[in-house]
């Protein structure tokens, strides 16, 4: 499907990356209009999302509400902020427009949106008193993420990755002496997939946790969610995101407890930049370490069962492709997630890519998921990643 922006043509790929690294901003005409029959809520950590008239999945990041919160939960580091504010404006807006939501680019109409079925999955807690909302997302039609099971040790040894919410939250409460965040048991992490697939049409589940300095300690963790796990309810599949461990049989162990595939995600392949954007990765775990676990899963597993991801806009499109094509080349998939520079700045910068790197971007990887025939998994699609996006344009196939 074709879009017009300023005069340029561009895809939903194209469009769905420079909605979600620029973010937009939502009409109060649009909440009370959609806001009983959609999920559509004005609290950023419901991680709202919209489809394109093909079905392309686009986060729905509110700039407004969005930065509002950044500000609730970090309020005397946010006073640093202040200088990157005009990289934080936006262009784009949804708007309502005979009754239709309309995405629009300076207020002129780009395409008719529309949004997901209303569910009462945020308002809801678990039997234990724990919120839904803060600890698991909805992402697309399909998945229920847990973003970060328990607090990254990386980050709390003043290490995090520069363009990681999650990860300054944790630094930023190491530094001023205050504890970490609840961590979700294994029940709640069950309750609340049994309560998205039987409710909310989910079939897939993402389970994450932050960088840890023990590869044990993080099998004790994993182990027992992924145990917990309503497995046969699942007709999708479980996506692991771990730090590659010094023992290759704890990569084993995730397998056999029911994973389908396992991302050690580099993030950054330029090792300059990776050092200073991901110091706690490259310092603590290392590059090294990294390739040695996905090149021992494709090895063992095969071909599409080990991924890496990668910010999409931190680093350039020839060090990028070196990454992308050494993964790629070895049945790894390079994933790929649009950087999103709403929270903290990267390498001094809050300004997102453009149309021409989006592009470049795409091509590059579609090649390659053609080329070793690697498969994403995603389903109908995520809410940032655009790995699945680009597989399917890459085969001319329907997004669902």
């Amino acid at each position: 499907m074709e879009f017009t922006i300023d005069g340029r043509k561009l895809d939903s790929v194209e469009l769905k990356c420079l909605v979600v690294s620029h973010g937009l901003t939502i009409e109060k005409s649009v909440y009370k209009r959609f806001g009983n029959e959609a999920r559509l809520n004005t609290n950023a950590l419901t991680c709202n999302c919209f489809k394109l008239p093909d079905g392309t999945i686009v986060m729905a990041t509110d700039m407004g509400f969005h930065l509002s919160t950044l500000s609730s939960m970090f309020s005397w580091d946010n006073l640093k902020l202040i200088k990157y504010m005009s990289d934080l404006k936006t262009d784009y807006s949804i708007k309502l427009i005979d009754d239709a939501p309309v995405l629009c680019f300076k207020n002129e109409p780009v395409c008719e949106v529309s949004f997901m079925p209303y569910t009462d999955f945020y308002s809801r807690k678990t039997a234990s008193g724990m919120p839904y909302m803060g600890n698991a997302v909805l992402q697309g039609c399909d998945w229920v993420a847990f973003q970060c099971l328990w607090p990254c040790e990386y980050a709390q040894a003043g290490k995090s990755c520069q363009y990681c919410f999650s990860g300054g939250q944790f630094e930023s409460l190491a530094r001023r002496g205050k504890p970490m965040p609840f961590i979700p048991s294994p029940g709640d992490v069950k309750e609340v997939t049994e309560y998205a697939v039987e409710n909310c049409g989910v079939n897939s589940i993402q389970i994450t946790g932050g960088s840890t300095f023990s590869g044990d300690r993080e099998e004790k963790f994993i182990s027992e969610y992924m145990l917990a796990l309503p497995r046969e309810k699942l007709r999708g599949e479980v996506l692991l995101y771990i730090t590659p461990p010094e023992r290759a049989e704890l990569i084993d162990r995730y397998f056999e407890l029911g994973a389908d595939r396992i991302a050690c995600s580099l993030e950054v392949w330029d090792d300059a930049r990776a050092a200073v954007i991901t110091p706690g990765k490259r310092e603590f775990t290392t590059k090294q370490r990294h390739l040695d676990a996905l090149n021992y899963i494709s090895e063992k597993y095969g071909p599409n069962r080990a991924f890496s991801n990668f910010i999409i806009g931190l680093e350039s499109t020839e060090s990028l492709k070196h990454g992308a094509e050494y993964l790629a080349e070895r049945g790894i998939i390079p994933s790929a997630s649009v950087w999103m520079p709403f929270g903290k700045p990267v390498m001094g910068s809050m300004k997102p890519p453009e149309l021409d790197y989006f592009r470049e971007v795409k091509e590059l990887l579609a090649e390659l998921y053609v080329k070793y025939s690697l498969e994403p998994a995603g389903g109908c699609g995520l809410n940032v990643c655009v790995e699945r996006d680009i597989y399917r344009w890459a085969h001319g196939l329907p997004c669902c």
